[in-house]
């Protein structure tokens, strides 16, 4: 069925000027970002797509910070994660709770660039009265988030997140917040300082070779540092046919540890070693399926406006033209553990 557009909406749309350029964050050669003028496309908008204006984008610390340090021969947009306000609507972009409208505020995994343009069906509606600023959080929680719509642990299972970046930190708090009992470690001490302010209870420099030091054999271990030997300590202290997710990404080799050493934990403590690769649950929802991508970005929202995870602490908030110092922040681990850029001043 054909949906008329509202007249609000087609007055908004005839007389909202498109510009055919934005402010984009480039990587434009090794460990260089800027601030550009990049092309953005005017073109009439199709059915199912919208487009507006970027009120606030998140840095990523993993995936994006090393395509800071890649060696390249032209520039390339950064992007990960994005809040706009709507400005144009397609005549049948929706979501599942209704109608998109000009004014709406939606998420989007979109570029660091003062406009985005994307299928409606890809953007979730952020809560009325959230701070872009927080918004922008749920896709790291999306990250662990796939691991809780996966596991065969529940609540109140233990579970150990190893990794207390933006993305360990979160985890951590998703799964708290779920109901099961977690130990939280990281090596670096402010990073241990931040998960304790935002609630966390448990957390520790080091996992304790002691299964009884835990409370008990962990049914579920998130590692999130993508530090081999974390992943062997996940490993000796699982519950037997416990599970182990690789969420970190191993970017480089970090010490000499041996194959041996996982083989061994994981053939005598029967562990399901698998990874955390969060495309596993699909984009949208299925029948016969459990979870989606788009509805954990929801879940995600509902808990950050509900204040059951916090954020404070984890980004700082800086202007776009601030991109170089930012990524060299982040590169060289100083100030706060990722960065939000404010698009909307």
């Amino acid at each position: 069925m054909t949906t008329t557009a509202s007249p609000a909406r087609s007055q908004a749309a005839a007389t909202t000027t498109i510009p055919t350029s934005m402010q984009a964050i480039a990587f434009v050669a090794k460990e260089r970002a800027e601030l550009v003028d990049w092309a953005f496309d005017p073109s009439p908008l199709t059915a199912g797509e919208i487009s507006g204006r970027t009120l606030s984008t998140l840095a990523s610390p993993g995936t994006e910070l090393n395509g800071y340090i890649a060696e390249r021969t032209q520039p390339s947009l950064s992007g990960y994660a994005a809040v706009f306000e709507i400005d144009r609507v397609g005549a049948e972009a929706r979501d599942r709770s209704g109608n998109f409208n000009v004014g709406d505020r939606v998420f989007c995994m979109g570029a660091h660039a003062s406009r985005q343009r994307c299928l409606a069906n890809d953007a979730v509606r952020v809560p009325t009265g959230m701070d872009p600023a927080v918004a922008v959080f749920c896709r790291l929680m999306g990250v662990s988030w796939s691991t809780l719509v996966t596991t065969t642990a529940r609540p109140p299972d233990r579970v150990l997140i190893t990794g207390l970046g933006p993305v360990g930190n979160l985890a951590a708090q998703i799964f708290t917040a779920a109901g099961y009992e977690v130990t939280a470690v990281d090596p670096v001490a402010g990073r241990r300082v931040l998960a304790q302010s935002l609630g966390l209870a448990d957390v520790r420099e080091s996992v304790p070779a002691d299964q009884a030091a835990l409370g008990g054999a962990i049914q579920l271990a998130v590692e999130c540092s993508g530090h081999e030997r974390a992943v062997i300590d996940c490993c000796k202290v699982a519950a037997k046919r416990g599970e182990v997710v690789l969420v970190g990404v191993p970017w480089k080799k970090r010490c000499d540890a041996s194959a041996f050493d996982v083989l061994h934990a994981v053939f005598h403590r029967y562990v399901v070693l698998r990874s955390g690769w969060e495309w596993e649950v699909p984009r949208h929802a299925r029948d016969f399926t459990v979870g989606s991508i788009q509805g954990d970005l929801a879940g995600a929202l509902r808990w950050l406006k509900e204040g059951r995870v916090k954020v404070e602490g984890l980004a700082s908030r800086v202007q776009p033209a601030q991109a170089q110092e930012v990524w060299q922040d982040l590169l060289n681990q100083r100030g706060a553990p990722t960065a939000v850029f404010d698009w909307a001043g």
